[in-house]
This record gives structure tokens, sequence and C-alpha cells, in this order.
């Protein structure tokens, strides 16, 4: 090979090296370029990220604050209500009492017609109230399920007894056919779903009539109400349990719903669900219904043992005939309304309004009370459940105690439960109360009748 050809290769290698060497710089540049821009990406992708965060922190907060404050919407709507409630049902209750006394003074069909017709429209209106303030804690959660074993035969009992004359007086036969087992439930809520749906089914029932069964499924117990009534259509069926629907109601029911605004079956559903207890209903135009409400079973035994519920009890009205009263009330209306109640019952009443006239009352030995009837907010500040624990329990002044107030606090159930005495809400019913009156004062009753006004 000449030595030309040779320096033509050398030089061709040389010039290969330093364009390979030129490319590897070039390549590193590049990269080094791209680094920077991913990096400043990075640090815009961060910046956006972090600003990001920021803003759901800062929407979070916002949620919690606007969540904080309709939970305490929610509870200052029950307090609301419950206190407008007990308002409202304290003047309620001086007008049922007033009533009944009215309606015993009655001489003519008529007058005694339109005494009843007061006395359904203020039950009409307990009844709406009631429903009200249970809407409204059960959409805010303050009503809270105790659940614990229950004798359901002593509530269905009790239910036979409250509602055999309201059917009766529609001419429909009520039939209750259930076993002695214990179920797993709250007591007030379980006994107010079967109390809604069994008042349904007599009210949309204008001939034949109503049972209600149990039977036994699995770990659970079927609690059924069958009517023989107008029953629900197809296109009722998908809205029976919303709030405010009444459906149709032939001129043959219409007269036993007045006053109604289509609460009962959404309550009903409520307290179901609160309680976990599945509900279901079958039903079709013209041919009754029937609703069915499973409950878990307990296990034997273990339930609470009650006795039997005060409205069973037939009593006649001269019963209470010398019974020393003393009453603890500071509505001059629900006073004016009570006292002439119990005077139309023959019963001697002294009346206190605070814990000083109570000591004032009992100081006196020649009139020693067999009964009280006490309310739970008195004047001062004075709690009937305090005046009843401080003076009236003790061994020397142990007598029956019948609270009737307004108010539907669960801590004066227990505590009422703790004194070992009776509870009743406003507007109370007078034969209720006469019953449970006469059923306590059955075995102690004393002394002679105060003459009749």
């Amino acid at each position: 090979m000449s030595e030309v050809e040779k320096l033509k290769r050398i030089n061709a290698a040389l010039m290969e090296r330093v364009e390979r060497s030129m490319d590897q710089q070039g390549s590193s540049f590049s990269l080094f370029q791209t680094a920077i821009g991913l990096e400043k990406q990075v640090r815009q992708k961060t910046d956006e990220l972090a600003f990001a965060l920021r803003r759901l922190e800062h929407t979070n907060q916002e949620l919690n604050t606007a969540k904080e404050a309709a939970e305490q919407a929610n509870i200052s709507k029950t307090r609301f209500l419950a206190a407008a409630s007990h308002d409202i049902l304290q003047p309620l209750n001086a007008a049922s009492l007033s009533i009944s006394t009215l309606a015993d003074l009655q001489t003519t069909g008529e007058g005694r017609a339109l005494a009843a017709q007061v006395e359904n429209a203020l039950a009409t209106m307990d009844e709406l109230l009631k429903t009200l303030l249970d809407i409204s804690k059960l959409d805010s959660g303050v009503m809270v399920p105790e659940v614990r074993p229950l004798p359901l035969a002593d509530m269905l009992n009790g239910l036979r007894d409250d509602f055999e004359a309201f059917a009766a007086e529609r001419r429909l036969r009520i039939r209750f056919r259930f076993s002695r087992h214990q179920v797993l439930s709250d007591r007030t809520m379980l006994r107010r779903i079967l109390q809604n749906i069994i008042s349904n089914a007599v009210n949309y029932t204008p001939t034949g009539g109503v049972l209600v069964g149990t039977r036994k499924r699995g770990d659970r117990l079927r609690i059924d109400v069958v009517d023989t009534g107008i029953g629900i259509s197809e296109e009722g069926l998908r809205h029976v349990f919303e709030e405010f629907y009444r459906g149709r109601q032939p001129k043959s029911v219409q007269k036993n719903i007045c006053g109604g605004l289509g609460l009962g079956l959404s309550i009903v559903q409520r307290m179901a669900t609160a309680l976990g207890h599945e509900l279901t209903v079958s039903s079709s135009s013209g041919k009754g219904s029937r609703f069915s409400l499973y409950v878990p079973l307990a296990e034997a035994g273990t339930a609470e043992q009650t006795g039997p519920a005060p409205a069973a009890l037939r009593l006649p009205a001269n019963t209470l005939a010398g019974a020393r009263v003393l009453l603890l009330e500071n509505d001059p209306a629900g006073i004016q309304a009570m006292e002439s109640l119990l005077w139309r019952w023959q019963c001697s009443v002294r009346i206190a309004s605070q814990r000083q006239e109570v000591d004032e009352i009992l100081a006196d030995e020649t009139w020693r009370p067999d009964v009280v009837l006490a309310d739970q907010h008195l004047d001062n500040g004075d709690l009937g459940t305090e005046i009843v624990e401080a003076v009236l329990t003790g061994p020397e002044q142990s007598m029956p105690v019948i609270f009737i107030t307004a108010d539907p606090d669960d801590d004066l159930t227990h505590k009422a439960g703790e004194l070992n005495a009776e509870l009743m809400y406003k507007p109370v019913k007078p034969a209720e109360l006469r019953s449970l009156m006469a059923s306590l004062l059955s075995p102690r009753r004393t002394g002679p009748a105060p003459p009749p006004v």
C-alpha cells in the first residue's frame, strides 16, 4: 500500500473519531438541556399540585364548617320543635282535660256530639305534633334506638286493649294471635311502629276486620298486620311510605282519617330503618293489605318483664272518690282544668308549683296525699323529679307518683323508672289517667270523700 493510501486511511479514521466525539458531546448537551426542561416542568407541576392541595384543604375546611353548621341547625331545629311542642302541649292538655269535664256536663245529644268533635280535633293535633317531633328527632340523629330484649306479648296485649274499643266503634273485628317470643328492639319505637300500622288498618277498613299475628322465620319473628280494607293500588304501593302521601280514599273511610297529613307510614319506615327491621307491604286495591315487620329474636329469659298496661283497666268513674291528690303544676290553665276534673272524680286536691309549697302541704299532718301528679318543669327552676326524689319517696313518705309532662326527654323516662313512678305525656286522656290512678290507689285509699261540686 502506498504512503498516500495509508495517509488517507489514517485521516479517515481520525475524522470518524472526531465526528463520533462531537456526536457524543452533542447528545450530552441535548440531555443536559432536556434535564433542565424537565426540572422546570417538575417544579411547575409541583407548584400546581401544592396549590391544588391548598385549595382542597380550604374546600375541606369549608365543607367541615358547613357540615357542622348543618348539624347544629338540625340540633337547633330539634330543640326548637321540642320547646315549641312543649309550649303547645301545655294548653292542649288543659283543653283536653276541660273538654272531658265539659262532656260529662252535657245533657243533650247535640252537646255530647259537639264535645266529641272537639275532643277528636284535639287528639288529631296531639298526634300531628308528636309525629313532627319524631321526624325531627330521626332526621337530626337525636332519636337513637335502645335495643334490648323485650317480651313482645306484653306489648301486643297492651295494643289489643287500646284498639278493641276503637275497632268496636267502627263495627270491626280485631284479633290478636301471637306467640310469647322475646325480640330485640327498642320498646318505644317498636310500639309506635305497630301502633301506627294497626291504626291505619282500622281506619282504612270500612267492613270486616284486622288480624295481628306473629310467625317465626329463622332467627327473626315476623309480625303481620292484615286487614280486609280498601287496599292499596299498584301505583300507591310505590309511594305509600312517602311523606304526605295519602292516596285516594272512598267516602266510607274519609270520616275515619280526617285531619291526617299522611305522615304515619313515613314515620313507620324511618323507625324501622333506624332499628334495622325489614318492613314489607303487599296489597291490591279493594282486597285489603298486609304489613309485615321482621324483628330479630332474643334468647329466652333475657327480656324485661312488665306488668299489664294501665289502659287495659275498666273501672267505674267513682272509684277515686275520697282520694287525696297532690298536684305539682305551674301552668294556670292546666291547674284549673286538672283541679276541675279531679273534683268531678270526688278527689281532695292540693296544689303546689314549687318545692316550698310542697313542704308546706306536707307539714299539715291532717292531710296526707295518697297519690302525686307531678309535672317536670315547675316554678323557680324546680323539677318534679327532684321534688319527688327528695321529699316524697322516703320511708315515711312513700306513695304512688305519676309524672304528667309535655317534655319528651329520655332522661326523664329513665328517672321515672328509677323512682318507680308512672309516666304520662300531655295531653293526657282522662280515662287512662283515671284508670291508672285507681289501679295505684286501690290497696291504700283512705279518708272520706270530699263533697261533690
